[in-house]
């Protein structure tokens, strides 16, 4: 009977330490795809009515994907492995916190929406396909910022979430 318990209870355990691999998240594998060495990317499509967005966003993860991946951004595509291109969708606007007495507008808020597309043009591949994502950043008038601190900040920020786009689902 002991003897039982003894192997019931071994079994167990190879059972449950079996799976904790996949719980832990560790894995000695890179993060971004390793049959990419460069990237291309194209000026994003604006579809919104605010111009000079797109060039930020372009710019912004150029530099992104140049200080987080293993990539290295090529100005030809015919030089590339692969090319990042998208649209922004819309470009938004919106009261955070409003003045009691005035009723103006203290902090505002721009919402950036874009759809990225990540292609290795070796393979024909589509890495991330019309994946939508969105970002914003804020401003204060009262501290002397504007429309267009909070865009770059916007663009900052959905710059990341592109480049986040381009790790490895785990």
């Amino acid at each position: 009977m002991c003897a039982g318990v003894i192997a019931l209870a071994a079994l167990a355990c190879c059972l449950g330490f079996g799976g904790c691999r996949q719980l832990a998240g560790y894995s000695n594998e890179p993060l971004y795809p390793s049959n990419v060495g460069s990237v291309y990317v194209e000026m994003f499509e604006n579809q919104s009515f605010w111009r000079g967005v797109e060039f930020e966003l372009t710019d912004a993860v150029a530099k992104r994907i140049e200080a987080q991946t293993p990539y290295k951004i090529v100005s030809s595509r015919d030089r590339a492995d692969s090319v990042i291109s998208g649209q922004i969708r819309s470009v938004g606007q919106s009261i955070l916190s409003i003045e009691r007495q005035t009723g103006w507008a203290l902090e505002k808020e721009v919402q950036l929406h874009a759809v990225v597309n990540w292609k290795n043009l070796r393979t024909g591949e589509l890495l991330v396909d019309n994946k939508a994502v969105e970002a914003a950043g804020s401003y204060a008038a009262l501290q002397q910022q504007s429309f267009t601190h909070a865009s770059r900040l916007a663009a900052n920020n959905l710059a990341e979430r592109i480049v986040e786009l381009m790790e490895k689902q785990w």
